[in-house]
C-alpha cells in the first residue's frame, strides 16, 4: 500500500499512521491512535519497572568477642538476607585493644564465610579498614 493511501486510510478513521519498525526496508507502519498507543507502552514499562527486583546491600557487625548466641541470631539474619536476594556486608569492628587481635576478626569472619557458603558467594574478601574489617558475600542465584 502506498504512502499516500496508508495516510488518507488513517485520517479517514481520525487516527493515525504510526511508524513502528523504522529500519526495516520497507518501514512498518500501523493505523492506531497515537497517544493510546503512547500511553499503553508507558504502562507496560512502568509493569517491567515494578516486577524488577533490586539489590540491596545490608550490613551486619559484630565485634571479635561476640557471644555464642548473639553471634547465632546475626547469622539467621544473614541467612534471611541472603534469602532475600540482597547482597551482605559482614563488618568486624575492632575497639581499643582488639586491634592488637586482629587474627580473632579475621577467624570469626572465615567462620561466617564456612556457615553460609552453600547459599552465599564471597564478593569482597575480608580486609581492614581503618579499625574495621569488611566482607562482602552476595547470594548464588
Amino acid at each position: 500500500m502506498a504512502t499516500q493511501d496508508a495516510m488518507e486510510l488513517a485520517r479517514d478513521q481520525g487516527l493515525d499512521l504510526v511508524e513502528i519498525s523504522p529500519n526495516n526496508s520497507p518501514p512498518i507502519c500501523k493505523i492506531l491512535d497515537l497517544g493510546k498507543y503512547k500511553y499503553q507502552s508507558q504502562k507496560k514499562a512502568a509493569e517491567a519497572r515494578k516486577k524488577q527486583k533490586t539489590q540491596d546491600v545490608k550490613e551486619i557487625k559484630m565485634r571479635p568477642n561476640i557471644d555464642t548466641h548473639d553471634y547465632d541470631v546475626k547469622m539467621r539474619a544473614v541467612r534471611k538476607f541472603l534469602d532475600e536476594g540482597d547482597k551482605v556486608k559482614v563488618t568486624m569492628r575492632f575497639r581499643g585493644r582488639e586491634m592488637a587481635h586482629q587474627e580473632l576478626g579475621l577467624e570469626l569472619l572465615e567462620k561466617v564465610r564456612g556457615e553460609i557458603e552453600d547459599i552465599s558467594k564471597v564478593e569482597a574478601e575480608p580486609k581492614l579498614e581503618g579499625r574495621q574489617m569488611v566482607m562482602v558475600v552476595s547470594p548464588v542465584r
